[in-house]
């Protein structure tokens, strides 16, 4: 599941003329029929719109709206002392992995899920229970009801994707 946080993670960043491309590369690592059936309806989702829409859309519902935005710690924390000490923290995983934040602060969940990725599995599933889940849940609210915005599937295939451990046996034998 590493690749696959990988690119689930690439598609919560800015669209940019390469979005599809991250997007097919997520579906093609995904194994799981439910996961490849979510990235499919997001895809025609996708493509239904212009670059410039989509971009539109991204910034309408994770930039102007702080009931959904990206930042874990943010939801966590709000702009509670706990933020800093979970951004310092989350700086300090990114570069002990070798990983970028790449123009979004370290708690972005585009960030946080390739982390989980290469973390050591029971130090990736504290992580997934004690920040990724409660944060999502959160960033879901805006999304109950007929909300046809299709980030809000992202954010529910994320969230479907985080109900079991991130790190599977035979993956986790790999980072031993």
């Amino acid at each position: 599941m590493t690749t696959l946080l990988d690119h689930v993670g690439e598609l919560l960043r800015y669209p940019g003329a390469d979005y599809l491309t991250h997007l097919d590369h997520a579906f093609a690592a995904s194994s799981q029929d439910e996961f490849r059936a979510s990235l499919q309806k997001f895809r025609m989702q996708v493509l239904a719109m212009s670059l410039q829409e989509s971009q539109e859309l991204y910034t309408r519902t994770f930039d102007l709206s702080p009931l959904c935005s990206l930042e874990v710690g943010w939801q966590l924390y709000g702009e509670d002392y706990a933020r800093g000490s979970f951004l310092v923290f989350m700086r300090s995983k990114l570069r002990d992995h070798g990983l970028s934040e790449r123009g979004e602060l370290p708690d972005h969940l585009a960030n946080l899920l390739p982390l989980m990725g290469r973390m050591p599995p029971d130090q990736a599933d504290k992580l997934r229970e004690a920040a990724a889940l409660p944060a999502l849940r959160k960033m879901m609210q805006p999304f109950s009801g007929n909300n046809l915005n299709p980030y809000g599937d992202l954010l529910r295939l994320i969230l479907k994707m985080l109900q079991t451990p991130v790190h599977t046996p035979s993956e986790a034998v790999h980072h031993v």
